[in-house]
């Protein structure tokens, strides 16, 4: 029943919504105390809150933060999926004739010098005869992955894994890329990325004062299956591994009152060192 205006000597019109005039809305929020639809209201501990009180008081809630300072997500390993994807859909992609994803995309030293995108695009590619490739380095990447993408962040694992692709390519430039009959020799596979996150589990673990365990294991047969097993380009391997590790190194220990500039400082120093020995080596080639 409508409450009458004393002072106008007229029916008080209804509590209105302020962002739905047309819905008329009895409850109230309990900080701003106006009037709040169904639609607008959120739960808080006491009562509702409108969606424009918790909007301004998620402004003052400091965002969280993981142990090197990346953002808190929601749990889900969005990036390792997300590569894990990509790789498979390009492994399907090299299947198909005519469109040559291999050749065009693979690093070879004699092309990448003038296509560079040769460098990290090599790492999402894998040998299209061979199964196991794909499927080994997809597994082991499952297995390191959702961890360090929790412990950095999204953002921060992602740089982690493209400089770690990036250094397995300038390792096996470096060592193996201008030896007679590698200069014209094509390489694909996660692997020196893969080895970067290896890199980088060990300092972190060694970071949080946690045991490597199998994992110790597990990196030193794979080091060793690179030297003995042919076909395998263990270059690409040490390239990431080292570069994984120095990367890790500069997230894991970046002190906490300087931490975003120590580590996106040292992330682009780590990136234009890569860059800079690629052009140095390019330029004494004897090709």
């Amino acid at each position: 029943m409508t409450e009458p205006d004393a002072s106008q000597g007229r029916p008080a019109a209804p509590p209105v919504c302020p962002r739905h005039p047309d819905r008329e809305s009895y409850v109230r929020c309990q900080r701003c105390e106006r009037p709040v639809c169904p639609e607008c209201q959120r739960q808080a501990a006491v009562g509702v809150q409108c969606v424009d009180c918790v909007r301004e008081q998620a402004k003052t809630v400091r965002e969280g933060r993981t142990t090197f300072g990346g953002k808190v997500s929601d749990g889900r390993p969005v990036v390792t999926l997300t590569i894990i994807g990509i790789c498979v859909a390009a492994y399907l992609a090299q299947q198909l004739p005519g469109l040559d994803v291999t050749r065009n995309f693979a690093f070879t030293p004699a092309y990448a010098g003038h296509e560079p995108w040769r460098f990290v695009t090599a790492a999402f590619l894998h040998s299209p005869s061979s199964i196991l490739h794909i499927a080994f380095n997809m597994y082991a990447l499952w297995l390191l992955g959702p961890y360090l993408e929790n412990l950095f962040g999204r953002l921060r694992f992602t740089v982690l894994y493209l400089l770690s692709a990036f250094g397995g390519s300038v390792g096996y430039l470096l060592i193996a890329g201008f030896t007679s009959g590698q200069f014209l020799t094509s390489t694909v596979g996660a692997s020196g990325a893969v080895f970067g996150l290896f890199g980088a589990l060990v300092v972190v673990q060694r970071r949080l004062g946690r045991r490597l365990g199998q994992v110790a294991v597990v990196l030193g047969i794979n080091a060793v299956l690179g030297f003995v097993v042919p076909g395998i380009a263990w270059q690409a391997h040490l390239g990431g591994l080292v570069t994984g590790a120095a990367v890790a190194a500069l997230f894991a220990y970046a002190p906490r009152g300087r931490r975003d500039l120590v580590q996106w400082g040292g992330a682009a120093g780590v990136l234009v060192l890569l860059l800079a020995v690629t052009v140095l080596r390019y330029s004494t080639s004897p090709f």
